[in-house]
C-alpha cells in the first residue's frame, strides 16, 4: 500500500488495524488527497473480493443490497446480489447519498447480515466497509447520523502530503500504472487467521478498568452532550488488541489504548454547541485522557 500512497504510513497502519480488529473505517478529508486510492490499495493487496459503490443522491437501497428478479427460463424468482456482497467494500462519498440509503448499510456493518424480502443473508468474512466522505461544509453532502458514525471503528484524515511526497506523486503518478500493478500479499484465509490472532491478544483487568474510566470521564465532561458509549469503549479495547498484535505482542499496554483513543472515539462523542470551538472533540478527549491516571 505504501508503494502507491506516499507519505501516509500512519494512515496505512490505521487501515490495517481496522482490518485486523474486524472493524470499518471512515476516511474524511477534502477531495484529491488519496482517500479512494488508500481504500483501493488495500483491496488490491488482499486476495479477497472487492466492490466499489459510488454513492450518489439518487442511489436507492436496492442498488447496494440487490434485487429479486423473475427468471423466465426457470419460472422462479432469483435474488441478484448487490455490490455490498464482497469482502472489502469501498463506499465512496458516503455523505452524498440520502439518509435512507445510508441506513441500508447499518445492518451489514453491525451484524454482517443483509435483510432482503423477509430473508436474512450472511455476508462472507472478512467483511470491511471503507467509506470516504467530504467535509460537511461541502455542497451536496448529508451529515451522517450518530448511530451510523458509531458503526465505524475509526475515523481518520489523510491531510495534505509533505512537499517531497507531493513531488513524488506528480512524478510517479501512483494512481495510474503503479496501482494497477499491485498484487495480493495476503490470502483470505491468512486475513481470517490474523483477525483471530488479534482477537486472542490478552488485555489485563487493570487496562479494562482504564478504558471504562476513560468512558466514564467523557460522560461527566461538561463540554460533552453525550460521552463515549459502551460500544465505543468496546471498540477502543478491540482496536488496542489489534494494535498490540501489529507490534508483535500478545498483550495490550496502556500505550496501545492511548494511541487509538482519538481515531476510535473522536467521532462518537457529541459536543455541546458552546464547546465546538478550536480543537473540538480531539481537545476534549485530550482533557479526558489527562484526567484519568494511566495504570502502571
Amino acid at each position: 500500500m505504501a508503494s502507491v500512497l506516499f507519505g501516509s504510513p500512519a494512515s496505512i497502519e490505521r487501515v490495517v488495524c481496522c482490518l485486523l480488529a474486524r472493524g470499518h473505517l471512515l476516511i474524511e478529508d477534502v477531495p484529491g488527497v488519496g482517500k479512494t486510492l488508500l481504500a483501493t490499495a488495500l483491496a488490491k493487496s488482499l486476495d479477497c473480493s472487492f466492490s466499489r459503490i459510488q454513492l450518489t443522491p439518487d442511489l436507492l437501497p436496492s442498488d447496494i443490497l440487490g434485487v429479486t428478479v423473475y427468471d423466465k427460463n426457470t419460472g422462479e424468482f432469483a435474488f441478484k446480489r448487490g455490490p455490498l456482497f464482497a469482502n472489502i467494500v469501498l463506499a465512496d462519498e458516503i455523505n452524498r447519498t440520502p439518509p435512507r440509503t445510508q441506513a441500508a448499510l447499518l445492518e451489514a456493518m453491525n451484524e454482517a447480515t443483509v435483510s432482503v424480502d423477509g430473508r436474512v443473508l450472511s455476508l462472507e468474512q472478512p467483511f470491511m466497509v471503507v467509506a470516504t466522505q467530504n467535509p460537511f461544509e461541502f455542497e451536496g453532502t448529508y451529515p451522517l447520523p450518530e448511530n451510523q458514525l458509531d458503526r465505524f471503528l475509526m475515523r481518520i484524515r489523510l491531510g495534505y502530503p509533505a512537499a517531497a511526497d507531493e513531488a513524488r506523486v506528480l512524478e510517479e503518478r501512483p494512481s495510474n500504472r503503479p496501482l494497477h500493478a499491485l498484487a495480493p500479499v495476503l490470502h483470505r484465509k491468512e486475513v481470517l487467521e490474523m483477525q483471530d490472532g488479534a482477537e486472542n491478544v490478552k488485555i489485563d483487568r487493570s487496562l479494562i478498568d482504564y478504558v471504562v474510566a476513560l468512558a466514564n470521564a467523557s460522560r461527566r465532561h461538561t463540554a460533552l452532550l453525550h460521552g463515549l458509549s459502551p460500544r465505543g469503549a468496546l471498540s477502543l479495547s478491540q482496536a488496542a488488541r489489534a494494535w498490540a498484535f501489529m507490534q508483535g505482542r500478545g498483550y495490550v499496554t496502556p500505550e496501545d489504548i492511548v494511541e487509538n483513543l482519538m481515531p476510535v472515539c473522536a467521532h462518537r462523542i457529541v459536543l455541546r454547541s458552546a464547546a465546538a470551538g478550536a480543537g473540538g472533540a480531539e481537545r476534549v478527549l485530550q482533557e479526558v485522557l489527562e484526567s484519568v491516571p494511566s495504570p502502571a
